[in-house]
């Protein structure tokens, strides 16, 4: 289930629970292949701090948005935490976006928190971005649950045969 959290109009805050260990989870969000699946088409990334890597997205005219996404590798602590910039990576000038998902254990599963921090509520410029953005990572967390449970469908397969 995935649920909005009410957060100040500087950033964009969603909870999820996945019936995953964090491990799973974590391999899921860090595996470029695997992010391709949920996220968008990689190059470059790994999770380590100081790695700039890229992303090719869908243009979002109405948002000013080209599709591709220049990001550095702030923080990456194995199954608990990542954190990038975002920005567009042919605006005129960076955004100061930055993304984080935090992970952490819920009985058999995790909770996610993701929180896409760094809009400007004085700037009418970044808060269409923002309220665009809103819906769309409400789907890429679905996202990222149906890439888990397909990955996990299929290690329950492998362990049948």
């Amino acid at each position: 289930m995935t649920s909005s959290l009410p957060a100040a109009t500087g950033a964009i805050v969603i909870e999820q629970y996945y019936p995953h260990p964090p491990s799973a989870v974590w391999e899921a969000m860090t595996t470029p292949e695997l992010m391709e699946r949920w996220l968008m088409k990689t190059e470059g990334f790994r999770p380590v701090p100081g790695t700039r890597f890229s992303m090719q997205g869908r243009p979002i005219e109405a948002a000013n948005f080209s599709g591709l996404v220049a990001c550095t590798v702030l923080e990456a602590e194995e199954g608990t935490k990542l954190s990038m910039t975002w920005d567009d990576a042919l605006a005129e000038r960076p955004t100061g976006w930055v993304v984080t998902w935090e992970l952490t254990a819920e009985g058999e599963g995790t909770r996610l928190l993701l929180t896409h921090s760094g809009f400007d509520p004085d700037d009418a410029s970044q808060q269409l971005p923002r309220t665009i953005m809103s819906g769309g990572w409400g789907h890429i967390v679905t996202a990222l649950g149906r890439v888990l449970d397909t990955a996990t469908a299929g290690e329950e397969r492998a362990a049948e045969d």
